[in-house]
């Protein structure tokens, strides 16, 4: 079979790769076949082979080196349960050496359904604050997260405060005078949707890490309801030290 150069064999080819990446053929750390054998095996260029590394580099599952070759990358990002000190995405991100980034999808003001009024302790129907983000390590996608927080509780709360990376968490302790404390925390494993997956640069239907905490206040008052969909090959989770809310 021959290399014809195509946008087509390219995408084919990269993703090939991601799928031995993402099925747990590699494991962190793993060194992937040289630039040369994978192109005899998949009967394609060097040069289609290296846009497709390229790829996976700048997606941030592999990790390119002058002198080890190219590896699996080992997570990202450790997201610490019940830490004392590390509370947001943020300052777990720069406490591993990373650079925290975020982008805003969405911010509007809803009704509470049945199950999230439950957790925020509201009446079915009160209006809530939907706070939807992309978070970001090194400029690669980690995690999707959905913040729902009772309107009556944060009065005035603007998508322009959450603009540039702002810290949700920062706001509210600022403005008003909401300390997060403990978080009743769920971690378990699911599904992509089309949509997670393509945010996310994962194939349709791909394994994720589903997180979802109620995080309280000070006063023992729940204010968020968090669910996270996380990149199971960039993220791990661990149990820090104390008690303590989980991010934002």
């Amino acid at each position: 079979m021959t290399d014809d150069g195509t946008p087509r064999r390219y995408l084919k080819v990269q993703q090939h790769l991601q799928d031995l990446v993402t099925g747990g053929e590699y494991q962190p750390g793993d060194k992937v076949p040289s630039e040369r054998e994978l192109a005899l095996t998949l009967g394609v260029s060097r040069m289609t082979v290296r846009r497709a590394v390229d790829a996976l580099v700048r997606m941030g599952l592999l990790t390119r080196d002058s002198t080890a070759g190219t590896r699996v990358s080992s997570p990202k990002v450790r997201r610490l349960l019940n830490h004392a000190h590390l509370h947001s995405i943020t300052q777990m991100v720069a406490a591993t050496g990373g650079r925290a980034g975020g982008r805003l999808l969405e911010f509007q003001t809803g009704v509470a359904s049945g199950r999230v009024a439950e957790k925020l302790g509201v009446a079915a129907g009160s209006p809530v604050v939907v706070i939807r983000r992309l978070r970001l390590v090194d400029d690669v996608p980690f995690c999707l997260e959905t913040s729902y927080l009772s309107a009556q509780r944060v009065p005035g709360l603007a998508a322009q405060d959450l603009l540039d990376g702002a810290s949700l968490y920062q706001v509210l302790a600022d403005r008003y005078g909401i300390a997060a404390a403990v978080g009743e925390s769920v971690i378990s494993v699911s599904v992509a949707t089309a949509a997670e997956a393509q945010a996310l640069n994962l194939p349709d239907q791909h394994a994720v890490l589903l997180y979802r905490s109620v995080v309280q206040d000070t006063q023992g008052q729940p204010f968020e309801y968090l669910t996270s969909v996380n990149h199971p090959n960039l993220v791990v989770f661990n149990i820090g030290e104390g008690r303590s809310a989980p991010s934002s």
